[in-house]
């Protein structure tokens, strides 16, 4: 941070992560710890890269202002990645109750006896924030969820509760198709129970009409042989 007399502007280097064919912004912040209204100027050396929003202003006593620089989408990558490029913001006390449009280039000139403050500021490039990976480091499957714990000691819960809630999720889906599975096996076993019994119901009216058949043959077997038995008893007597 840069403390002036007037302002103090944070951060002191602008920091893009650069990424090509992509427009990048980032932010600083102005503040005036002053009992005055404190206008703002800012300059770069390549204004038709950047775009400041805004790029003059006037900061109230005792408060904030936020300026977004705005890098317009690069076709190519500097070598080594390194950027040359430097912005200058220029203070200077305004009158009390005055606006944006009370501004003028007079006020930024030193030479007309203007207290006026001057804070370089260096571009820098950095890489871009990485996509969070799909599977995080320590995790496995089937392990059970547990706290993570920060640097200063300090059990970090919303990360367990997420794990928890995904254990619980997991564990009902599975409980669900462990239940279908169980009642498709119950039907398939209700279903062959009918099966065998309606197979044991024919075997046993089969074996009954068997049996029928073959005292029906003894029957008459046993009546053949009375009837030649009293035919020969004839035969005898009229003998």
């Amino acid at each position: 941070m840069s403390n002036g007399e007037l302002l103090s502007i944070d951060p002191q280097e602008l920091q893009f992560p650069f990424e090509l064919k992509k427009q990048i912004s980032c932010s600083m912040q102005l503040t005036n710890k002053t009992n005055n209204y404190v206008a703002f100027k800012v300059k770069t050396t390549n204004p038709k890269k950047y775009c400041v929003r805004p790029n003059t202003g006037v900061v109230l006593p005792h408060s904030t202002c936020d300026v977004i620089v705005t890098m317009q989408a690069q076709k190519e990558a500097p070598p080594d990645m390194q950027c040359k490029d430097k912005f200058l913001l220029q203070s200077a006390v305004a009158s009390p109750g005055a606006t944006t449009k009370d501004i003028t280039p007079e006020m930024f000139n030193k030479e007309s006896g203007n207290q006026v403050e001057e804070c370089k500021l260096r571009v820098s490039y950095v890489p871009p924030p990485q996509p969070p990976s799909p599977v995080r480091e320590g995790s496995e499957e089937g392990s059970s969820p547990r706290a993570s714990v920060s640097d200063n000691g300090n059990v970090n819960t919303s990360e367990f509760n997420a794990d928890v809630s995904r254990a619980y999720v997991e564990s009902h889906e599975n409980s669900s198709e462990t239940r279908a599975i169980i009642s498709k096996l119950t039907e398939e076993k209700n279903s062959a129970i009918q099966q065998n019994c309606k197979l044991h119901q024919e075997v046993e009216l089969l074996r009954s009409e068997g049996n029928r058949s073959r005292g029906g043959i003894s029957f008459i077997y046993v009546v053949l042989i009375g009837l030649l038995g009293m035919l020969l008893g004839y035969l005898l007597k009229k003998t």
